[in-house]
């Protein structure tokens, strides 16, 4: 059953929980005695620091430090399971699988014959209660909660910047679980509601708003960057911008005053009609009653409320620069840094 637009939405921004099958998502898992010295040196964060039964963000980047990947990686009591887009399953894939041969550096995935979910919203912490009997606040942000029998771990994540969980487990249990949850009422999130509410929460999308053509400085992926590790493929790039102050142009929010549909790559002007950046993507976010979008802006034009123009083939349209995310939810009142 495929509830409305508008049910599936207040499910996740107002009340109770909705649940998102990821199961397109990338899940390789990475094993050996060689594997942390290998992926410390592919990634920039620093996995040194990553304890048992924890994880965190990471991307692979170029020598030029452009994007390959934004990932999560989990730390299993054997190997890491890295958490990539669909988009980028096969690169990051191609490119481990370049260094099996190097050593004792097993990769194996498992995206076919796993499954992953996510519950979002203010209710989505009763859901884990109630299937696994493990108060969800006491599982830290950066923390894995691995079943007893070893086939489901659980992270707390978010996708909307609402509270919320995402689950890994076995591709058999995966079905059970969740005619489980949709029985307590947890509503199914399909078809445009995901992309409305990852905008609202300014997370950006590989293939959408970052490629191979963007340096990772320019996102607003900063947790996945390490300042301290040793060295890694892309960072000598990555240091020489941060101690040159800035990039050129960087992610950032914007707000229209009215709702207008807005495609990728429109022009965003200066007040004075100097083209100061683009358009990545853009939706009508129904808690703020109008379009959103999400973009890269010359650095000098990045404070928050500067009035700008976007410049689309309906017209010109008033709308001003706006910190990400657009909007705050349960996420950020959880304990815990987001």
């Amino acid at each position: 059953m495929t509830h409305p637009f508008e049910a599936q939405y207040a499910a996740v921004r107002e009340s109770g929980a909705g649940l998102m099958d990821l199961s397109l998502r990338g899940r390789i898992l990475v094993s050996g005695s060689d594997a942390l010295m290998f992926l410390n040196g592919l990634i920039t964060n620093d996995m040194k620091t990553l304890a048992p039964n924890s994880w965190m963000p990471a991307a692979f980047v170029s020598v030029q430090g452009r994007l390959s990947a934004a990932v999560r990686v989990i730390r299993r009591e054997v190997g890491y399971l890295i958490d990539t887009e669909e988009a980028t399953r096969e690169p990051v894939l191609k490119l481990l699988e370049r260094f099996t041969l190097a050593g004792d550096f097993r990769v194996t995935d498992l995206t076919e014959s796993t499954a992953q979910i996510s519950v979002q919203g203010k209710d989505a912490a009763n859901y884990i209660l109630f299937d696994f009997r493990r108060r969800a606040s006491e599982l830290e942000r950066q923390a894995v909660l691995r079943t007893r029998d070893g086939t489901v771990d659980i992270i707390r994540a978010t996708h909307t910047a609402e509270d919320g969980f995402d689950l890994f487990l076995d591709d058999n249990t995966a079905d059970e679980l969740w005619r489980n949850w949709t029985a307590e009422r947890a509503i199914p999130i399909e078809e445009d509601v995901p992309e409305v509410l990852r905008i609202e929460a300014g997370i950006p999308r590989f293939g959408i708003d970052i490629d191979d053509t963007t340096i990772i400085s320019e996102t607003n992926l900063e947790d996945a960057v390490s300042d301290t590790k040793g060295c890694y493929v892309g960072q000598e790039i990555i240091v020489r911008i941060k101690h040159r102050g800035h990039v050129a142009k960087k992610m950032t929010g914007i707000s229209l005053q009215e709702s207008q549909h807005i495609d990728a790559n429109t022009k965003i002007l200066s007040i004075d009609d100097q083209e100061i950046g683009r358009v990545t993507s853009s939706t009508f976010s129904p808690s703020l009653n109008r379009t959103i979008a999400i973009g890269y802006v010359k650095y000098d034009y990045l404070a928050a409320g500067r009035g700008v123009k976007v410049v689309s083939a309906e017209g010109e349209f008033p709308a001003s620069i706006t910190d990400l995310p657009f909007i705050r939810g349960s996420w950020y009142d959880t304990d815990g840094d987001a």
